[in-house]
């Protein structure tokens, strides 16, 4: 199977990009992935980049379509034993838990990409007082539905494991169902604001 990276400039650019792609019936590919400022193209086998493929490829891209996903409102119950993290995370911001937990549902997020466990989406619009690192050692065990923190994005563990985010809160949304028509609760492109419980 043939493979081909196109690398984009913005996140923004690699939504409109990845919409553009996904709503445009082109033969030869077998699937379009975006990742943080790039998009993965997987042509069929034996297939070579059409003329329109390319055309498409270089005209200018339509912003609008990048923010045009559908809006899901994911219940969080933050803090306690569902976000160990938060009373630190908050300090650390100069916050009480209650305003960190308010600056980080008072967003609209979108889902940047997909990654690191079928389903768990990468959220870009995290306010730039919430960024934190990545733990300096990972758990063992993170449990499903973990609301998180990891640098830049915030994020959510479709399914339980490993994992080195600084966890906020849980949610009892179903993010990745193998036997759902569509598996992944949450697509690119798609925007999310999380509802304190």
């Amino acid at each position: 199977m043939s493979e081909r990276g196109l690398r984009v400039a913005t996140g923004e650019a690699t939504l409109a990009c990845y919409a553009m792609l996904s709503t445009k019936n082109f033969s030869e590919l077998e699937d379009v992935i975006p990742s943080d400022g790039s998009l993965l193209l997987i042509l069929r086998r034996g297939a070579a980049v059409s003329p329109d493929l390319r055309a498409a490829l270089a005209a200018p891209l339509s912003y609008a379509s990048a923010a045009s996903g559908k809006l899901h409102e994911i219940g969080v119950a933050y803090g306690g034993a569902a976000g160990p993290d938060l009373p630190r995370l908050a300090e650390q911001a100069g916050m009480d838990t209650a305003s960190y937990i308010h600056s980080h549902a008072a967003v609209e997020y979108t889902v940047a990409f997909l990654g690191f466990q079928p389903g768990f989406p990468y959220l870009r619009g995290l306010p730039f007082a919430l960024h934190a690192p990545r733990r300096a050692s990972p758990r063992l065990r993170v449990a499903a539905g973990s609301v998180a923190i990891g640098g830049a994005y915030a994020g959510i563990y479709p399914a339980g494991g490993p994992g080195g985010w600084q966890i906020i809160g849980r949610t009892t949304a179903v993010l990745f169902d193998p036997q759902r028509h569509a598996p992944a609760l949450l697509m690119p492109g798609d925007r999310v604001r999380f509802v304190p419980r």
